[in-house]
């Protein structure tokens, strides 16, 4: 489900031929984070909501629920959503062999999703281009008391 101010934003954004990479220059944020932001996954400071919704036209108003803690995920049942469905496969697949080889080279611990960062870039390949993902989390090692 999509929160109502979701679709707003994204509306806004269609409306004013923006991309989220045109939105990444006006900002001066990432563009990953800033569709984060309009997914409500993250939340902006005062002034990056209102740097945002003056960029898509729209009031004020919008800026506030910006500025508020999200919940966060998709909730508790698999993504049917065909994109969103092959993230959740490759961690099916892949999720044990990370963390193995992880925690090979790092120890016990995880890799942080708040001091944390993501790219996304497109990989031109003459076979079909590729969607290249970089995910960069500082490791937390587990305390032992």
């Amino acid at each position: 489900m999509i929160p109502e101010i979701t679709q707003t934003l994204l509306e806004a954004k269609k409306e004013q031929g923006l991309s989220f990479a045109d939105l990444e220059k006006i900002m001066g944020r990432d563009e990953v984070w800033i569709a984060a932001v309009i997914y409500r996954q993250a939340s902006a400071s005062e002034e990056e909501a209102n740097k945002l919704v003056s960029a898509l036209e729209l009031g004020s108003i919008y800026a506030k629920e910006l500025t508020e803690c999200p919940v966060k995920g998709l909730g508790t049942v698999v993504p049917t959503d065909p994109l969103i469905y092959r993230f959740y496969e490759i961690m099916q697949v892949y999720g044990m062999p990370l963390k193995a080889v992880i925690q090979e080279k790092f120890g016990d611990g995880i890799m942080s999703a708040i001091d944390f960062t993501l790219d996304m870039e497109k990989e031109e390949d003459p076979k079909g281009d590729r969607v290249k993902i970089i995910m960069s989390g500082k490791f937390l090692p587990y305390k032992k008391w």
